[in-house]
């Protein structure tokens, strides 16, 4: 049955179930091709590409930083390899040879683990100052200076690497504290673009562009590094990101309503179906009930256990490439890139699959968000196990590792997007909540796995596998027992609730 022209999808349901939920016609749909919500979707995509590329360019990059793999060896012991060197191999040095005038730095395997580290330490400080103004001004001009800022400072990392070790962990801490708040403006801008029934699709595009911006950026920091030398990367990848903060500022707009280039088609489109969610939250956010709520803590712990077993390949896989396997730098940036690939496709996908369950009434929202965070944990969690016991087999390892990640990505159309279920005027301050407490296992996996593998061992490397599993399955239960997609009571204003109820009184009476 039709529903009246600007019924929002986001009604609250207060006297019935989400899955008796009116959707819009399709015929009243304008199409995403060329529209400006794809449109944003692609700017963003390639947005978070940048923002990916210059937080695991240090990740690669440090294997040609570093002179040696173990700088202060005991006295008299030779060097025992967890897998046995190529043919050929055996004689030559651990270092990573550089171009003529590019300096290397005696940095042991804790320091380097400080140094990944440090990025999420100012990470953790913006995400919900970032959410919280996002969704009061709007999320475009947080979103671009975020990834401006880190920019403009990763230009300086050689000269920080010169300076030392401490002033390059303040350095990474700062671009840490620049880019926290680019996540919690995306998903601010998106309670005000994002349609309801393509919320799965757009999210997810422009989301998977941090997977394809660690595909691209691991082999090409590789590339960069052997034939340019370790510097140039952070040149290349600032500019990248100066370069794409120019056209985000000429194109993009914090809201349908003031978009110079939107059709009115489209334009209404939007705000009908989103209705009065779509607007800011003012200066005036309901915190106690926040802290209360099941749901957003389902999202927190869930986000933080997918997070530990994500951000531990992030940081750590070209070093257990480069250090147990043995791959040069330029495989090592590849194969470290492959699982990202597997994942962006991966992810991408889901948002189409997930949007057409809920919009075909198949599944509601809440068990969509359910059935795709299950596979996105548990299922990877299998082949990081599998990883633990492959050993020295080259084919085995990157098998595992690329099916790991590629169905990892199938978790961002659950619970990676859930905040704007449960709370659509509260998404960007709920992103940064959930992500101040995700960015935690960015601090501790990176530290924790240098801990583990200070020997560089098989052993070592089997730990680091089997507790990111483990808490992977973790999350996965947590969110099945305690997630939902409807929206929470507390995220309703009294106004909405005096709306729906006169709109229900009209309903009946005719």
């Amino acid at each position: 049955m039709p529903q009246p022209n600007g019924y929002s999808v986001n009604s609250a349901a207060s006297d019935h179930s989400e899955d008796s939920e009116p959707l819009i016609e399709n015929d009243a749909v304008p199409p995403q091709c060329c529209s400006a919500r794809l449109n944003l979707a692609i700017l963003m995509f390639f947005g978070f590409s940048v923002v990916y590329g210059l937080r695991v360019n240090l990740s690669v990059a440090m294997v040609a930083m570093v002179n040696t793999t173990d700088p202060k060896p005991a006295q008299n012991s030779s060097v025992v390899h967890a897998c046995p060197l190529p043919p050929g191999t055996e004689n030559t040095s651990d270092a990573f040879q550089q171009p003529e005038g590019i300096p290397q730095y005696p940095w042991d395997s804790e320091t380097q683990g400080w140094l990944l580290g440090a990025f999420f330490f100012g990470y953790l400080c913006t995400q919900i100052p970032g959410g919280y103004l996002a969704g009061h001004y709007g999320g475009t001009i947080f979103l671009g200076l975020g990834v401006l800022g880190t920019a403009v400072l990763t230009l300086l990392t050689p000269l920080a690497a010169r300076f030392g070790s401490y002033w390059l962990f303040a350095l990474r801490a700062l671009e840490g504290f620049g880019e926290g708040v680019t996540f919690p403006a995306m998903m601010a801008m998106w309670a005000r673009w994002a349609p309801p029934l393509e919320r799965s699709r757009l999210m997810t595009l422009s989301g998977s562009g941090a997977n394809f911006g660690a595909f691209v950026a691991l082999p090409l920091t590789g590339y960069i590094c052997q034939t340019l030398g370790w510097p140039a990367v952070f040149y290349l990848c600032g500019g990248a990101g100066c370069l794409w903060a120019v056209f985000w500022f000429i194109f993009v707009s914090d809201d349908p309503r003031t978009h110079r280039r939107i059709s009115e088609e489209e334009r209404d489109y939007i705000i009908n179906s989103i209705g009065p969610q779509g607007k800011g939250h003012g200066w005036s956010v309901p915190v106690l009930p926040m802290l209360l709520s099941v749901p957003l803590w389902a999202i927190i712990v869930t986000q933080m256990c997918a997070n530990w077993s994500y951000y531990t390949l992030l940081t750590s896989l070209p070093t257990y490439m480069n250090i147990i396997l043995h791959f040069d730098l330029k495989s090592n940036g590849f194969l470290s890139a492959l699982p990202y690939l597997g994942a962006w496709l991966c992810s991408t996908l889901s948002g189409v699959v997930a949007d057409s369950l809920i919009e075909r009434r198949v599944f509601s929202v809440t068990v969509v968000r359910k059935l795709f965070t299950l596979a996105g944990l548990l299922l990877p969690s299998v082949f990081l196990v599998a990883v633990s016991y492959a050993g020295c087999n080259h084919v085995l390892t990157v098998t595992f590792l690329t099916l790991s990640s590629t169905i990892g990505g199938v978790s961002a159309s659950g619970v990676f997007i859930n905040q704007i279920d449960i709370a659509p005027r509260y998404a960007g301050f709920l992103l940064g909540i959930t992500n101040t407490f995700g960015t935690i296992p960015g601090v501790m996996a990176p530290i924790v796995t240098g801990y583990f593998t200070e020997d560089h061992t098989l052993a070592g490397w089997r730990t680091v596998f089997w507790v990111a599993a483990g808490i992977n399955v973790g999350g996965a239960l947590v969110f099945t027992a305690f997630g939902s997609g409807e929206i929470q009571p507390w995220a309703v204003t009294e106004e909405e609730k005096a709306e729906e109820g006169k709109k229900r009184s009209r309903s009946i009476s005719t």
